[in-house]
């Protein structure tokens, strides 16, 4: 049985099950002909032969009555709406929506979103100790939050906390409706874009000392939280991994981040600085913050490129502009310092880093124009077996002679390789790698005699 099919038989179970609750509520509540013991003796649901990403989610946090109620009363709105209407009615005395219900109604959605007030309302009723005991569920150390399964999203500072919206995370409610994990992608809410390559690791040519500084950023993804949350001297270390990628463009900063990801079975998510950074004040802030949310408690490599854009060299605040600017760069350090996680700052000129930031950075990689000896192997690896240089072709020369990086030589073989399709060959000529010299030198504002 597939997903979709194991998760709408879990899931009807469920419903039939709140709909009993909510009903029983109303009898206990407003009729006043039955005890509040009735809500205790309704039998939750079995799921002991249930497989659905679902009821798996349920077992793994061996959910009991009240964690089932508050997840199923947020899926609600996305599943079965009709299920909620009975909470619109109107208390007859006042004529307006009963205050127990909580609720949010929105002009143009009609339907009933449920708060935390509606979740503890169906739960306790009115009594209040029961009411009191039942707000761990909203704590941020309970696994709801903690773990990012669903939150109480507030429309405002001012009003009361379970007047927040009760509010599944887009990856659990697509692992509790279709099965499927959610992988978020840039947009006006999210400015983050998922990296991806084709590339493996053994691609990569790099000096010694970057490879040495690889290993020690996989051995924090595979030992770090462990030391961090095990053992005594975790007590002495700041949450998280911060690393710092310095060097021209094209020397392989964002592939190393992609490789990271894939060989250590991580979604990378780029968050390009030059383009977060807002004129408006409080734009920046609110942007970084939907990344951070949502990376937390999620096994995400965080990669911000063109990190000098936050964090170039500071100058004395002489206007509101100045320390605006100080106020995102505080901002944007103490969520990276916050984050229990790998977090990857690239910038091309580290001479624009601001001297004072380098002591935050538990590694510093300097990515260099590959030497000659880097060269020749990525001339070599660079070419697939598809195609052949032609033997007039002196690789070594290449290498020693034209200083270039590995997405100059790349691309100078990316314009051989449609030279050789377009007359139907598989041979590489010294000529075109001529031209493809002369392009790559042009766009650096050179030329080869």
């Amino acid at each position: 049985m597939g997903s979709i099919s194991s998760n709408a038989i879990t899931i009807e179970q469920e419903l039939d099950w709140f709909q009993k609750l909510i009903l029983l509520r109303g009898k206990i509540t407003f009729e006043q002909s039955l005890s509040e013991k009735e809500i205790s003796n309704l039998e939750i649901p079995s799921i002991k032969n249930h497989n659905s990403p679902y009821a798996l989610l349920i077992n793994k946090y061996a959910m009991g009555f009240e964690e089932r109620l508050v997840l199923i009363l947020a899926l609600i709105p996305h599943v079965k709406p009709s299920l909620l209407d009975l909470l619109h009615m109107k208390n007859e005395l006042y004529d307006i929506p009963f205050t127990e219900f909580g609720g949010i109604r929105y002009d143009k959605h009609k339907g009933y979103l449920p708060t935390g007030e509606t979740a503890i309302f169906i739960l306790a009723g009115n009594n209040l100790k029961n009411r009191f005991e039942l707000l761990r569920l909203f704590n941020k150390d309970h696994f709801f939050h903690r773990d990012g399964i669903l939150i109480l999203k507030p429309s405002s500072l001012n009003e009361p906390l379970l007047y927040g919206l009760l509010s599944i995370s887009q990856e659990h409610l697509s692992l509790c409706t279709t099965g499927k994990v959610f992988k978020p992608d840039y947009s006006q809410l999210f400015p983050a874009k998922r990296l991806y390559t084709s590339q493996v690791w053994d691609d990569l040519v790099v000096p010694n000392h970057i490879i040495q500084g690889l290993e020690e950023i996989r051995n924090y993804i595979a030992h770090g939280k462990t030391l961090k949350n095990n053992y005594q001297f975790g007590k002495k270390i700041k949450p998280g991994f911060k690393v710092l990628f310095t060097g021209p463009p094209g020397t392989g900063k964002t592939l190393t981040a992609s490789l990271l990801g894939q060989h250590c079975q991580m979604d990378v998510y780029r968050i390009d600085l030059s383009m977060v950074v807002s004129k408006y004040i409080g734009e920046t802030e609110k942007n970084l913050s939907r990344v951070f949310d949502m990376a937390e408690s999620k096994d995400w490599i965080l990669f911000f490129d063109e990190a000098d854009a936050l964090f170039g060299k500071r100058s004395h605040a002489k206007d509101s502009h100045d320390r605006y600017a100080n106020q995102e760069v505080s901002f944007l350090l103490q969520r990276i310092e916050d984050f229990d996680g790998l977090v990857i700052l690239s910038s091309n000129f580290k001479k624009n880093i601001d001297q004072a930031f380098f002591r935050r950075f538990q590694l510093i990689l300097d990515f260099e124009i590959p030497d000659a000896e880097h060269r020749l192997t990525l001339w070599r690896k660079s070419k697939t077996d598809e195609f052949e240089y032609d033997k007039e072709i002196d690789l070594q020369n290449l290498s020693d002679e034209y200083e270039l990086s590995a997405a100059s030589i790349i691309n100078i073989l990316h314009y051989c390789v449609l030279k050789c399709l377009s007359i139907n060959e598989r041979t590489i000529r010294y000529k075109d790698i001529q031209a493809g010299l002369r392009i790559e030198k042009i766009k650096e504002g050179k030329s080869i005699v």
